[in-house]
């Protein structure tokens, strides 16, 4: 195993735990390869703002990137920058752990209206993500109805009903925080297809959006009566007896008339985004259980809308070159290791999400990508060497194509921007949002006339 060679495609949790455990095993050296300027992922990109210490993880993840066995190199695109053969070539082994933020979508009439969106999209435009036009939301819209009713769906609600000054301590970028704080948004209904026993969300984030302020939370009573199978499974399991007595809780209190209401709707099925040249409304249909399965019952409700977010799940896209298992919406593996046809394909793994879905918590990532590490060093004495061994033959190669790699001290550059920026807002700091003005921070010695990176 004597000086292997590995990539590591993705900065997020899963790549960076993957990469610590590779670390760890001594005489490997590891290069985290990122598509974005910054590392992290969805540390960084998918983590609520207001969630402080859930991004505090990002500590944990700076040491791994920190150790001297462990490169980072952002700002490149692998299957556009570089080819799986190219990795091959400089890499004994190469571990893809690029997550799954493309978002599914409800396939019912009126989703394409303009002021109807993905979640995924919104949450990438107030977390600052770099593919998020910055102008993308205005938020003139009075209602909003949030299809779903997992822990994004959460986030996404809770940042449409809080004031721009609640989140002025975040890092949320400058042109976001502006945006917030013009918004006509007074009304906010998220809607779940099924009822709160089947709800996905946990309850720490349920019970936030009862401590609001300024904020009413309106639950209907009579979506809260279960069924002899719901009771069962609600007796058997905390959680979810936990956000049926924090349901409760609010279904029983009187509104005090606080000038933004958040409704929790439940048994409603999405089966038309309402309006001719924008959306005007969600029309839903009434449903319930039976033999377990859901049905409509004929029953439509319509719901104001002028902005409608579906936040319905999110699918995986494999990278170039791997296959993907329809039916479990993952690239088929062994422990980590990809299959084609049901054999490894020598050299190639899997993590994160692309390994076991969209599932899962910021932690389930580690025994994941320590798990995918572990196969890997198994089978590092007859996995074929790489014939490439320069470690920056890579950057080589890079720069050759006229890839501005972001290494290490690039990324400490926009670090400390964002810091000074939070120091103006006093806040511990502001995301920078725009790609070009962070490559522009990792590298000082750029103009925007002359050797401008290729992307």
């Amino acid at each position: 195993m004597s000086g292997l060679r590995v990539a590591v495609v993705g900065s997020g949790p899963a790549g960076v735990y993957a990469a610590a455990a590779l670390a760890r095993a001594g005489d490997v050296s590891v290069d985290v390869l990122d598509r974005l300027p910054a590392p992290y992922g969805l540390v960084r990109y998918g983590v609520a703002p207001d969630h402080v210490k859930m991004k505090a993880v990002d500590g944990a993840l700076r040491k791994v990137l920190e150790d001297p066995a462990v490169r980072f190199l952002g700002n490149v695109d692998v299957g556009t920058d570089l080819t799986l053969a190219d990795l091959h070539r400089c890499y004994d082994g190469i571990v893809f752990a690029t997550g799954a933020a493309v978002d599914r979508r409800l396939g019912v009439p009126g989703e394409d209206l303009p002021g109807s969106f993905s979640a995924t999209d919104f949450v990438a435009w107030y977390s600052g993500h770099p593919d998020a036009q910055l102008d993308r939301f205005t938020l003139h819209a009075r209602h909003v109805v949030v299809i779903g009713v997992g822990n994004v769906a959460v986030d996404v609600a809770r940042v449409l009903t809080k004031t721009a000054a609640a989140l002025a301590p975040t890092d949320v970028p400058g042109h976001v925080l502006d945006v917030l704080g013009a918004s006509a948004v007074t009304d906010v209904t998220m809607v779940g297809r099924r009822g709160p026993a089947h709800a996905r969300f946990t309850t720490k984030e349920l019970r936030e959006l009862g401590e609001i302020a300024g904020a009413d939370v309106v639950v209907d009573p009579a979506d809260l009566v279960l069924s002899p199978a719901e009771q069962e499974a609600v007796d058997g399991d905390r959680t979810l007896r936990a956000n049926l007595e924090v349901l409760r809780g609010w279904a029983a209190r009187t509104p005090t008339g606080a000038p933004r209401r958040l409704f929790l709707r439940f048994w409603l099925r999405p089966v038309e985004v309402l309006g001719t040249g924008a959306v005007t409304g969600l029309r839903t249909e009434r449903a319930g259980l039976v033999d377990g399965r859901l049905v409509g019952t004929g029953e439509t409700v319509d719901l104001p809308a002028q902005m409608v977010l579906r936040s319905v799940g999110y699918r995986v896209v494999p990278p170039v070159g791997l296959p993907l298992d329809e039916t479990t919406g993952t690239v088929p593996h062994d422990a980590g290791r990809v299959l084609r046809d049901g054999r490894p394909v020598p050299g190639v793994y899997v993590a994160g999400w692309l390994k076991r879905g969209p599932t899962g918590v910021i932690g389930t990532n580690k025994p994941d990508g320590t798990e995918t590490a572990r196969s890997l060093l198994a089978d590092a004495p007859t996995l074929p060497r790489a014939p490439e061994r320069d470690p920056d033959a890579i950057v080589a190669l890079l720069r050759e194509r006229r890839v501005r790699a972001v290494g290490w001290s690039g990324w400490q550059a926009i670090d400390a921007a964002e810091q000074a920026l939070g120091a103006a807002r006093d806040c511990a700091r502001v995301k920078i949002a725009d790609r070009g003005t962070l490559l522009s921070t990792a590298f000082p010695e750029l103009s925007a006339e002359a050797d401008t990176p290729s992307r």
